[in-house]
């Protein structure tokens, strides 16, 4: 009789067993189903939660029939002058959105530096657009990496508005062309390197003679 009773105690333990098994293996399941996939992990035009784009830029060149109307964009640099590029039409314009702590931003300084010397002989134009700082942390970035083109600061957003319907929202580094006309020609959501601007910059003024 004991013997009887303690074999279906054992099936019943295992029973119960068994079924909390499952019970947690479905739970999990719905864990795993509820976490952010991987599928999207060679998105390079994807921003952290530290406020940058990471990895490789994404390209987009615009033909010029599909150009939108120029950009809109006047203020002062970091040192004070005044800017409006309206008047700076006549030759493409480099649009560089970066901030001091943007390890992207850092890396790509330099390249941004020598496309800039190479290009202004040509009238090719550069303009950095800090979405963050202040002047005073701005120009130390500009003095570390010999930064000699201007800046605006942009914490008001206005630059980051007018591009709106270009640049993804919080996408730093970004790097945007504009034709002689002053209408977007190219950009580059994500670090861009030194060919890849050359190259860019080569081709709208190409376009544009």
């Amino acid at each position: 009789m004991r013997d009887a009773y303690a074999q279906r105690f054992r099936i019943y333990a295992f029973s119960r067993l068994a079924y909390g098994s499952a019970v947690l293996a479905v739970m999990l399941a719905a864990i795993t189903g509820c976490a952010p996939s991987d599928k999207n992990a060679g998105d390079t035009s994807g921003s952290n939660d530290q406020g940058y784009v990471s990895g490789t830029g994404v390209i987009t060149q615009i033909p010029e029939a599909e150009r939108s109307t120029p950009v809109q964009l006047a203020g002062k640099t970091t040192d004070g002058d005044a800017f409006d590029l309206q008047e700076w039409q006549g030759s493409p314009v480099v649009l560089n959105l970066w901030y001091a702590a943007c390890p992207p931003c850092r890396e790509e300084a330099p390249d941004l530096q020598e496309s800039y010397e190479s290009f202004r002989e040509e009238g090719v134009t550069f303009l950095g657009i800090n979405v963050r700082d202040e002047a005073a942390a701005a120009n130390a970035f500009a003095r570390q990496f010999g930064i000699t083109y201007p800046s605006m600061l942009d914490k008001e957003g206005r630059a980051v508005a007018a591009l709106s319907g270009l640049l993804p929202p919080q996408a730093v580094p970004s790097t945007v062309i504009l034709d002689s006309k002053g209408r977007p020609a190219a950009r580059v959501v994500g670090i861009v390197d030194r060919s890849t601007l050359d190259g860019l910059i080569t081709d709208v003024l190409a376009k544009d003679t």
